[in-house]
């Protein structure tokens, strides 16, 4: 199967609604032009799940600008004002939930799992709403799975058959991500053949892509 997809065609993959993971971390491992293809097109009442709300002008920050979404949850959004006024005005729903938490909630919906028990948030707002539970006389709150419609990654390089390489920390959520999707789209720098990219090196197994953009020197 051809895994390779034209930018126009991008557009046709996603709807209004929508619950879209995005890899990234302060818009590093962001990939923006996927970001900048939404923008182009009309989508819009999009539930976010990614790590943080990124700047105004990078990473997923533009979406917020711009209204394109609706609920983020996500584990911080202080380097994002607009994030902040669109929360307190009640233009935009928020989740925060800490990093690894947030983390181990994606891990938990690409790995089939009912969710997770974490002591992070015992005590605090974090636990309001959530079911508590005594493991050997300690206190965890259940956390559920993260799941989404599409996930859109960014990687340093992909063979055609979809397996990627990333580059240093670039990684961040990127691959539990891909598990975690009804549908993934990955835009690279480069692509190469199948077999030219050594197995050891693989670090999202094609198997888990459906879609590739290559965008040579996009951010």
């Amino acid at each position: 199967m051809d895994k390779l997809i034209a930018r126009e065609e991008i557009p046709s993959l996603f709807k209004d609604g929508m619950t879209m993971m995005v890899g990234g971390f302060m818009g590093v491992g962001t990939p923006q032009e996927l970001v900048n293809v939404l923008l182009e097109s009309t989508i819009k009442d999009l539930t976010l799940i990614a790590n943080d709300t990124a700047f105004i002008e990078a990473g997923v920050g533009p979406l917020i600008l711009n209204k394109r979404i609706n609920k983020a949850i996500v584990s911080h959004i202080g380097t994002n004002p607009e994030t902040g006024r669109q929360m307190i005005a009640g233009e935009l729903a928020v989740e925060l939930v800490p990093q690894g938490t947030l983390a181990e909630r994606v891990r938990a919906g690409g790995s089939g799992l009912g969710g997770v028990l974490t002591p992070t948030g015992v005590g605090t707002v974090v636990e309001e709403g959530k079911e508590k539970m005594i493991v050997d006389g300690r206190e965890f709150l259940l956390e559920k799975p993260l799941r989404a419609d599409i996930a859109l990654l960014k990687a340093f390089k992909a063979d055609k058959a979809g397996n990627l390489v990333y580059h240093r920390s670039a990684r961040n959520f990127n691959p539990v991500m891909a598990l975690a999707a009804d549908r993934v789209i990955v835009q690279v720098d480069q692509v190469v053949e199948i077999g030219e990219i050594d197995p050891d090196e693989v670090m999202t197994p094609g198997i888990l892509i459906d879609k590739i953009y290559v965008c040579g020197g996009c951010r």
